[in-house]
């Protein structure tokens, strides 16, 4: 589940995401067929940053790891991924193509199932700055589905790419959950072969969404956007009937052309509290 953000304003590049990954368990009970039942984890580390490369980072959402038998998150296998990509900086297409390849061949090797339903992957948004350009740029990488990174963001526009557990930040920014639209065409009785997905959404988006100038906003307002979107989230979870896949601390840092990533606040590990 999980969710994450990222967002391109015009004084730098914002990448935020919550902390929770929850694992399905299969339960047998006595005269029960089995049933999966959720189990949570507050700590994850879903902002992934390379030793040595400031200028790129990535959040993660979606399948939150790989491996059956031995679940591993994305951010476990970072150290092999930074001896891979080396130390001499990239592009961020070529940081988003590395981490395309590197976590499909994890997935690969771990015999995790290709269901070509993009709902069952794990995606990344890598977001940051190339050499001598003077604006950011902000990929999206799905595993297995489409390891091939896409661009979000078009060169000289200013946007925000949000995923995972996005039904309450789609009815905040957008006006309507992305899930709204096949209700909309049943209840109209519109014949599957006249559906045309892609002009509604651009339709209700025109209509319905928030009037957000992200391409005026200074780079704090991205940040407190961002924060509000997935403490949003986490907080109405706690009284909706779904699962809770969004919870955690949120952990968020700028990336900027001149000064590369910084961290904005990350959640830190901590002993007891003795009184």
């Amino acid at each position: 589940m999980s969710l994450g953000i990222a967002l391109k304003g015009p004084e730098g590049i914002v990448l935020a995401a919550d902390s929770r990954v929850t694992l399905m368990t299969q339960m047998q009970f006595p005269n029960q067929p089995p049933c999966l039942i959720p189990a949570s984890f507050d700590n994850a580390t879903k902002l992934l940053r390379a030793k040595g490369h400031d200028y790129v980072a990535a959040v993660t959402y979606g399948a939150g790891a790989i491996g059956a038998q031995q679940p591993r998150t994305a951010h476990s296998f970072l150290p092999e991924f930074e001896r891979e990509l080396g130390e001499d900086r990239v592009t961020v297409l070529e940081f988003a193509t590395k981490i395309g390849g590197f976590f499909m061949r994890q997935w690969q090797a771990s015999k995790m199932p290709i269901t070509g339903n993009p709902e069952n992957d794990m995606i990344f948004l890598v977001g940051g700055y190339s050499t001598n350009e003077a604006y950011g740029e902000v990929y999206e990488v799905h595993v297995p589905s489409n390891p091939t990174p896409v661009q979000k963001v078009p060169v000289g526009e200013f946007g925000m790419v949000w995923g995972g557990q996005r039904g309450i930040t789609d009815r905040i920014v957008q006006g309507f959950d992305s899930a709204a639209m096949p209700v909309i065409y049943d209840a109209l009785n519109i014949p599957k072969g006249q559906r045309d997905p892609a002009k509604l959404e651009v339709e209700l988006k025109t209509k319905l969404q928030l009037k957000m100038p992200i391409q005026f906003l200074p780079l704090q307002d991205c940040v407190d956007y961002a924060i509000f979107l997935i403490r949003a989230t986490i907080l109405l979870q706690k009284w909706i009937i779904d699962v809770r896949g969004v919870g955690g601390a949120v952990d968020v840092a700028t990336i900027t052309r001149t000064d590369g990533f910084r961290p904005v606040q990350l959640k830190t590990i901590v002993g007891e509290q003795i009184k």
